[in-house]
């Protein structure tokens, strides 16, 4: 007798979540256009580039399964070494910097009492300006008879420097565009991360006796670490991806020495110039792989203490 009752009892709990299920149907179709398109540009390619990585293929003749031979070559490439020291050196001539600036502007800006909004609109202009129109901008600023720095530094009695035609001066010109364009992205992040920061504890330090370099230094920073990590990961994302600065700056072959080859400008001259799409996925997923190990490195260090429990 309780069998016979359980038995429909069961079987209707387990229908009763698929017809749940499918009563939302039109909650899934109007978010189905977001999965298609990332399915479409987002998931096929990455899966693509694994395959890819693995085969050999011109883009016009039939792919050729390889194994391990793209990432055989890539470690003894000397170039793709090169390029992967040069993007590192970029990174922290430009991130360290731009982060550091940036966290001073916040804090000025914080403190400012008129002309506050006008600021932010001027910080956050070199943002959102054509990368490839500040790239030329940049490039007429360094160059070596006309350029605006090697003006100064006549006026100043220091001879000119050839900016874009040694390895360092590539480096210092690609950083130093850079930093004007993230600084002031980077401002205003931390500002608003500022004006979250309680104002009762700056009163309390205050109160205390506490300089503004002890206040910046206990409660500033300590407060803002979120917003730090935040900024840390997405400038190693972008810092390590870098690509039109010295593309538009030295060129395709990298300038000088290839000083100014970064990874990814590697990999566009081994796909699209080359015409070498598998050892160009190959390259894509060491790309892939250094971003991975920068970010991760990132978190660990800036992370809280309390996020290790």
């Amino acid at each position: 007798m309780t069998a016979t009752v359980t038995v429909p009892a069961a079987r209707a709990t387990t229908a009763a979540p698929k017809r749940r299920i499918w009563s939302y149907w039109r909650f899934y179709l109007a978010l189905s256009p977001f999965y298609i398109l990332f399915a479409v540009f987002g998931l096929y390619p990455m899966l693509s580039t694994i395959v890819l990585a693995f085969q050999r293929w011109d883009g016009l003749s039939a792919r050729r399964f390889t194994g391990l031979d793209n990432f055989a070559f890539l470690v003894k490439d000397p170039t793709f070494w090169q390029s992967l020291e040069n993007t590192v050196v970029l990174f922290l001539m430009s991130t360290v910097p731009t982060l550091v600036i940036a966290l001073l502007l916040a804090v000025m800006l914080q403190s400012a009492v008129r002309f506050t909004n006008v600021y932010r609109i001027a910080y956050f202009i070199p943002n959102v300006t054509s990368l490839v129109a500040m790239a030329i901008f940049f490039s007429s600023i360094f160059s070596t008879n006309f350029g605006l720095v090697n003006a100064a530094l006549r006026s100043l009695g220091i001879p000119q420097q050839d900016w874009l035609g040694q390895p360092w001066g590539i480096k210092i010109a690609i950083s130093t565009m850079i930093v004007w364009q993230w600084v002031g992205y980077n401002t205003l992040i931390y500002l608003a991360g500022l004006q979250a920061i309680p104002k009762d504890q700056y009163e309390a330090a205050k109160v205390d006796g506490a300089g503004a370099v002890r206040t910046f230094f206990a409660i500033t920073l300590p407060q803002l670490r979120p917003v730090v990590l935040f900024t840390v990961v997405m400038s190693t994302i972008g810092g390590l991806q870098t690509f039109t600065e010295p593309q538009v700056m030295v060129g395709n072959s990298g300038g000088t020495g290839q000083s100014g080859m970064t990874v990814v400008l590697f990999f566009y001259r081994a796909a699209f110039l080359d015409n070498d799409y598998g050892y160009a996925a190959a390259i894509a997923l060491s790309i892939f792989a250094l971003v991975l190990l920068f970010t991760a490195i990132n978190w660990r260090i800036f992370r809280g203490r309390g996020e290790d429990r």
